[in-house]
């Protein structure tokens, strides 16, 4: 078995910063990178649950999580933004959760009880982590070459979309354009196997 390495991309090596220096350079800097994508994939989800503001109160949430649980971030498990993807999926699930709470005593569990974020990881997180990894690899080989390509720029690689527009030589709008799409059908294709 091969043992992972540390990752050495920009973002990773902000996130140690902050994690272990309290670096708020590099805090601003992670915060300027993915406030824009965490508050675009808000919006991309078309979710009628939040109020006008939920996207704003989503970022911050997610990032007040990413500066608090910094030093527990492991460049050897996991890229940047794979990390404050998953941050923001448990976000996610708490607003919704809140926001169709029902004032009955089942409606007290938060999310923490039912899924284990510990760096320990139980055998539950990682079958499930495997399953949602099986599904959105299998969404991706899915989609148009030309999507599934700019997706894996955005968020393996975890570049602004001006980033992809330069690197590849196409328009901005095209560049958004594929990602909105290869969004949506990515979504339906994971509605469709039950990876939601």
């Amino acid at each position: 078995m091969q043992v992972p390495q540390d990752r050495d991309d920009d973002w990773s090596k902000l996130l140690k910063l902050v994690g272990g220096k309290r670096d708020r350079a590099a805090f601003e800097r992670l915060f300027n990178h993915f406030a824009p994508l965490i508050k675009g994939f808000h919006h991309s989800r078309n979710s009628q649950a939040f109020s006008a503001d939920a996207a704003d109160e989503l970022v911050q949430e997610v990032m007040f999580r990413v500066w608090r649980k910094a030093p527990a971030f492991d460049a050897g498990k996991a890229s940047a933004s794979t990390w404050i993807y998953t941050i923001m999926r448990n976000c996610r699930i708490d607003m919704l959760r809140r926001g169709s709470r029902h004032r009955d005593a089942a409606s007290d569990i938060e999310v923490e009880d039912i899924w284990d974020e510990s760096p320990e990881g139980q055998p539950l997180v990682f079958l499930q982590k495997s399953r949602d990894e099986r599904d959105i690899a299998e969404g991706l080989r899915n989609l148009p070459a030309e999507q599934s390509h700019v997706l894996k720029k955005a968020y393996m690689e975890g570049k602004s979309h001006s980033e992809i527009s330069d690197e590849l030589g196409l328009p901005l709008g095209t560049v958004k354009s594929r990602v909105r799409l290869a969004l949506k059908k990515l979504q339906t294709s994971l509605i469709r196997s039950g990876a939601e």
